[in-house]
């Protein structure tokens, strides 16, 4: 891989992130710009475990998961733009702020999570982001987000 690629399949994401499911909520990332900005995708469907009860008869998407669909978003950026796939790469949240949410997502939304990286450079283990979760162009949510990237770039490189 290059920091030319411009979008992430699924076979491409399990390669760089740890997740699966049910806790992979990422189904292809898009618009890759190295490791400055990205738009993951996530197809929102009844079959998803957390709409067992939340709520009953009225499913809703819980904001923690969409916050954390925008981190993984985040992840496979990169992932692709440092150029680390297959290096058992983990990031773990250090802080959430500005988190507000917007709309409810339901059943059958296709949830577009837009990341840009607003702090960290090539190497570093500290990063920050700003994320915005749309659907059909509306905001649904919205944060900034600190995370600690645990890689090896000697491994890596």
């Amino acid at each position: 891989m290059t920091t030319e690629t411009k979008s992430a399949d699924i076979q491409l994401i399990q390669r760089i992130l740890p997740h699966r499911y049910p806790f992979l909520l990422v189904d292809k990332v898009v618009d890759i710009d190295g490791y400055q900005s990205a738009v993951g995708i996530k197809n929102v469907t009844m079959n998803e475990p957390h709409f067992q009860g939340h709520f009953p008869g009225t499913p809703i998407m819980p904001g923690v998961t969409i916050v954390e669909a925008m981190a993984q978003t985040a992840g496979v950026m990169l992932g692709v733009g440092m150029d680390v796939i297959d290096s058992e790469l983990l990031i773990y949240f250090m802080n959430i702020d500005k988190c507000k949410f917007r709309r409810k997502v339901v059943p059958g939304d296709v949830l577009a999570m837009h990341v840009e990286t607003v702090r960290g450079k090539k190497g570093g283990k500290i990063f920050k982001f700003s994320g915005r979760a749309t659907v059909d162009g509306e905001v649904a949510a919205e944060a900034e987000f600190s995370a600690y990237v645990d890689w090896d770039m000697e491994k890596t490189t």
